[in-house]
């Protein structure tokens, strides 16, 4: 199988390509000695601690985290060429990836200075491992409908309620859990939630494992039966939750992971083509060149999110074409294998790019309601 790693991004300087070039190295090191197995939708499936410590120990964790907090005070542009590499290799990322994509941008955003100290520095050395408590049983897209309740007490919150799809629940130490804490007013559907940081350790907290088809077991259901969060533990402000979530997603939905997730098996097929095995394809062209405009597309997002600008409709648009793109390389990868044409490596990455696939347009957002965010943002609707 050919070189499965990404080219520099459309001008990239001198800091941006020796950085991509040591992350490069590392990987095709680490893939060398076994450390990992290349494999495709590595942020979801590939969980590996001590790989996420090496991370933080060689400062690709926490990036954008200014030093005062623990972390290495440089650019969205700089974090988005590690996370490029490290995903394009096929490396194991999984354990970081909530706490380092989304969680530090918002405790930084949103935390108080006590939330700050303590969870930014642990956060950029790998040594806390977060989830996100936002879906529930009949609360998926629409998340101004979560039942689970905080209900105020003595030095704090009591919650109760059921998270579902949390992925990494059983592996992770915390999660920011969405609940409702003011009566819900159906002309304001949206106030009236709050966001908590809660300890997977607390009394009343159960974690049930969701194993998929394939046997493999990366989501869980999470369920708290009057789990106690002190006031310190609040983020931002109580009534704040919406605004918090919304810009939350805008990280999550915005990054390379929404674009290469399959990228190993595009790659792959495309050395095939090139060492003469597979016959050139015109549909082989069009999927190399609907991920590069993506690339430009998410890095365009980095891009506004340096600048501290309101990216959630672009980061919404680059979510719903790409993950849709990566669904389209593994049916086209699947027509190939028809033919019985395939190495055995490739299969590997097909089978499990097949398994995943009906995952990769739902996590973030369904593109249903993906479709209403970006007409809503463009003035549509």
């Amino acid at each position: 199988m050919r070189n499965q790693l990404v080219p520099p991004v459309v001008g990239e300087g001198p800091l941006l390509r020796s950085l991509r070039a040591e992350v490069r190295a590392f990987t095709a090191e680490q893939a060398a000695a076994g450390t990992f197995v290349p494999r495709v939708d590595t942020w979801l499936t590939s969980w590996d601690s001590e790989f996420t410590r090496e991370l933080g120990r060689r400062g690709w964790l926490g990036m954008v985290v200014p030093k005062e907090y623990g972390g290495q005070g440089r650019t969205f542009l700089e974090r988005f060429v590690v996370t490029e590499e490290l995903l394009a290799s096929g490396a194991p990322v999984a354990a970081h990836w909530i706490a380092e994509r989304q969680v530090g941008p918002s405790l930084l955003r949103f935390g108080s200075e006590q939330v700050k100290q303590t969870f930014l520095p642990r956060i950029s050395r790998g040594e806390v491992l977060f989830g996100i408590g936002m879906s529930e049983p009949e609360s998926g897209s629409d998340l101004a409908s979560v039942q689970t309740r905080a209900t105020r007490c003595e030095g704090g919150w009591r919650l109760t309620g059921t998270k579902v799809w949390t992925s990494g629940a059983h592996q992770a130490d915390w999660f920011i859990v969405l609940a409702r804490s003011a009566p819900l007013d159906e002309r304001a559907r949206h106030a009236g939630l709050s966001q908590f940081l809660v300890d997977l350790g607390s009394d009343g907290v159960t974690v049930a494992p969701i194993v998929s088809m394939s046997g493999e077991h990366h989501f869980n259901e999470v369920h708290l039966d009057e789990v106690f969060v002190p006031d310190h533990l609040v983020l931002g402000q109580a009534g704040d939750g919406w605004l918090q979530v919304t810009s939350e997603l805008g990280y999550e939905r915005s990054g390379p992971e929404r674009i290469l997730s399959t990228w190993a098996l595009l790659a792959a097929a495309t050395g095939c083509v090139a060492d003469g095995i597979l016959p050139q394809d015109p549909q082989l062209g069009r999927l190399v060149g609907r991920v590069a405009a993506l690339r430009q597309m998410s890095l365009a997002v980095s891009n506004a999110l340096e600048a501290r600008q309101d990216a959630d409709t672009a980061a919404a648009v680059v979510k719903l074409l790409g993950t849709t793109t990566e669904g389209d390389i593994a049916e086209y990868v699947a027509t190939l294998a028809a033919n019985g044409v395939l190495a055995e490596e490739v299969r590997v990455l097909l089978d499990a790019a097949l398994l995943q696939r009906p995952g990769y347009t739902l996590r973030g957002g369904t593109n249903e309601i993906l479709t209403g965010v970006v007409a809503r943002g463009l003035g549509l609707r």
